[in-house]
Parts: C-alpha cells; structure tokens; sequence
C-alpha cells in the first residue's frame, strides 16, 4: 500500500495469525511517522500484539534491537 490509511487487518492477518503470538508489531510508515488507525491498534491489542509506528528507518533499527533482545517483533515496511 502507498497510504498508511490504507492499511487494513486483511493486509496483517499473518501477524494476527502468527504462533506462537507476535508481541511486538513495528510498522515502518515511509519517511515521516503517522498514527496508527485506532480501530487497528484495538484489533491488535485484543490480540496481545502491541503495534508501534515509526518512520521506515527507526523501525528497521528498532526491529533489529528487539531482535537481538530475543523478542516476538515482526515489522510491516513501506518504502521510503
């Protein structure tokens, strides 16, 4: 998708479907950060999966540290 508003549960049912459960979802919102959907983050959050936006740059260095830190991250990317 090319609009964060875009983004729908149908475009991240993997992650909502992942076993064992994703604790931790980064999306990566291109060059500037944006807001979240808050009908999306609520989905998310039922499921125990915590999403966190950011710009696409913080969100790789990000995804990497939790990582490394042995945690249950997966990131969504849109192309900077």
């Amino acid at each position: 998708i090319e609009d964060i508003n875009a983004l729908t549960t149908d475009h991240l049912k993997d992650v909502l479907e992942a076993d064992p459960k994703v604790e931790i979802l980064l999306i990566g919102c291109g060059e500037n950060m944006a807001f979240i959907d808050e009908g999306l983050r609520n989905t998310f959050r039922a499921n125990g999966t915590t999403i966190d936006s950011m710009d696409t740059g913080a969100a790789v260095r990000t995804y990497n540290v939790l990582l490394l830190e042995g945690r249950r991250v997966a990131v969504a990317l849109m192309a900077v």
